[in-house]
C-alpha cells in the first residue's frame, strides 16, 4: 500500500446535519460516545496499511484540525501521516471548493507524486468497516481505470442513491443519479449470486454507489485537468463510465451515509443492539481516536439496558435504556434517558465553577435530577436543569429555537445550550 494515497472528503457546510455542524465540520461530529466521524475512514486506512492520508475540508475545521493533530501521530521514521488540506486561495483560484472533484483538483499538487500510483477517494461522513487492501487489489486485478465501491440496496432505498448497472464481469455500463419510476426499474442488476448468503429476506436488485473510489493516478489527473468537472458523483463518474474502464467493487457489509440528523441518530442507536451492525470490539480492526486518559465511569444505583457508556462518566441513580452516553457525561438522580444520544462534555467543571453556577442559578454541565429525555440528541457541554421533560410528546417534526431544534421528529439540543429547570417539550 506504499503507492496508495487516501484523500478523505470532509464535505461542505453540512446543512443537513445542522445544528450538530453549527460549531464543527461534519467529520468532527461525535460518534458512538467517544469517537468522531473522521475516525472511521482514518481507522479503515490504518487497518488497511494505507498510511498516507489527506483530509480535505473548508468549514468550521478548527476542532477537526485539533483532533487529528492530537490523535494521529505516526513514527517519525515511517512515511505515514494524516494531514488537513483546507480550502485556500492560490494564484490559480481565489474561490472555495466548488464540489468534491473541484476540491481534489485544487489540492492535487499536495498528494500526486512519482511514488503514488493509486488515489483512494473516501468520504468523511460514512459509518462502515472495510479492508481497502481488498478493494485496491480488486482494482488492479480488473485492470481498471476507476473502481467504485458499491452496495446492494432494495427498490425503496435505490431512489436515494446513484445507481449503477453492471455486466457479467462487474464492469459498470450505466449510471443514474437517484432514479425513479421506469428509469429506476431499468437499472436492476442480477445480484442473486453475490447475495446468496443474504439472510435478511429483503430483495436487493440495485447497486448503489458508496461514494468511495480508486483511481489510477494518470486517469484522475486527466479527468480533473482536462475537464472542468465539479462533482465526482454527478459529473466525473457518468463521464468516465462512457470513456474509461470503470468497475464495481461490491461490498456486502454494513454501511451508512450519515448525512442527515435522522441517519446519524439511527446509525448511532444501532450500535447499542446486542449484535451491533459494526463490531467496535474487534481487536483485528479497531477504531482509533484521541487518547484522553479519563477515569473509569462511576455508576451509582443505576438501571442500564442495551446502552453504551463511555469513560469518565458520573451516573447517579439514573435509568438509561437503548442510549449512548458520551465521555464525561453527568446524569442526576431519578433521570430517565431512553433512545437518546448524550454526547457528554469536553471538560469537568471545577469546584469554583460549580459554586459559580449555584450563585448564578445556572445548571451544571450535564443532566440534572428527575429529567426525562426521550428520542433526543444532546450535544456536548449542554446544561440541563432539574425536572426537565424532553420527549416531543406533541410529535413536532421540525422546529428552530435558540436552545433546541427538531429535525424529522428528533430533538437536538445544540452544543453549550442551557435548558432551565422545569422546562417541558
Amino acid at each position: 500500500m506504499k503507492n496508495v494515497v487516501a484523500v478523505i472528503l470532509g464535505g461542505g457546510q453540512g446543512t443537513r446535519l445542522f445544528p450538530l455542524t453549527k460549531l464543527r465540520s461534519k467529520p468532527a461530529v461525535p460518534l458512538a460516545g467517544k469517537y468522531r466521524l473522521i475516525d472511521i475512514p482514518i481507522s479503515n486506512c490504518i487497518n488497511s496499511e494505507v498510511r498516507k492520508i489527506f483530509v480535505l475540508t473548508q468549514f468550521n475545521s478548527e476542532s477537526l484540525n485539533r483532533h487529528i493533530s492530537e490523535t494521529y501521530r505516526f513514527d517519525m521514521f515511517s512515511e505515514g501521516f494524516v494531514d488537513i488540506l483546507a480550502a485556500e486561495q492560490t494564484i490559480e483560484s481565489r474561490d472555495w471548493f466548488q464540489g468534491t472533484a473541484d476540491a481534489v483538483r485544487r489540492t492535487l499538487r499536495h498528494f500526486v507524486s512519482k511514488n503514488i500510483d493509486y488515489i483512494l477517494i473516501l468520504s468523511g461522513d460514512h459509518l462502515y468497516k472495510m479492508d481497502y487492501r481488498k478493494f485496491i487489489n480488486y482494482h488492479i486485478e480488473k485492470n481498471a481505470d476507476i473502481t467504485i465501491g458499491t452496495i446492494p440496496v432494495d427498490e425503496e432505498e435505490a431512489s436515494s442513491f446513484g445507481i449503477m448497472k453492471i455486466d457479467s464481469n462487474f464492469r459498470i455500463k450505466s449510471f443514474s443519479e437517484k432514479p425513479k419510476g421506469e428509469l429506476l426499474k431499468s437499472m436492476k442488476s442480477n445480484l442473486s449470486e453475490f447475495l446468496k448468503d443474504n439472510k435478511s429476506g429483503v430483495k436487493k436488485e440495485y447497486l448503489a454507489s458508496m461514494g468511495i473510489y480508486v483511481f489510477n493516478k494518470e486517469v484522475l489527473i486527466e479527468l480533473l485537468k482536462s475537464y472542468n468537472f465539479l462533482d465526482f458523483g454527478k459529473e466525473v463518474i457518468p463521464f468516465a463510465i462512457r470513456n474509461k474502464r470503470v468497475f464495481s467493487y461490491m461490498f456486502n457489509g454494513y454501511w451508512s451515509d450519515i448525512g442527515t440528523i435522522r441517519s446519524f441518530y439511527e446509525a448511532n442507536l444501532k450500535l447499542t443492539e446486542p449484535k451491533p451492525v459494526i463490531d467496535l470490539y474487534d481487536a483485528e480492526s479497531p477504531i482509533y481516536t484521541h487518547a484522553r486518559f479519563l477515569p473509569s465511569s462511576k455508576i451509582v444505583s443505576c438501571k442500564i439496558l442495551n446502552s453504551i457508556i463511555s469513560e469518565g462518566c458520573i451516573l447517579n441513580g439514573a435509568s438509561i435504556r437503548n442510549s449512548i452516553v458520551g465521555i464525561r457525561a453527568k446524569i442526576g438522580r431519578g433521570s430517565e434517558i431512553n433512545n437518546s444520544i448524550v454526547m457528554g462534555a469536553d471538560y469537568y467543571e471545577s469546584v469554583e465553577e460549580l459554586n459559580h453556577n449555584r450563585d448564578e442559578g445556572i445548571p451544571d454541565v450535564g443532566i440534572g435530577n428527575n429529567c426525562v429525555i426521550q428520542g433526543a440528541i444532546i450535544d456536548k457541554n449542554v446544561r440541563i436543569g432539574d425536572n426537565v421533560l424532553i420527549t416531543n410528546f406533541k410529535k413536532i417534526q421540525n422546529l428552530d429555537r435558540d436552545f433546541l431544534y427538531i429535525r424529522d421528529g428528533i430533538v437536538v439540543i445544540p452544543k453549550n445550550a442551557i435548558i432551565p429547570n422545569n422546562f417541558v417539550l
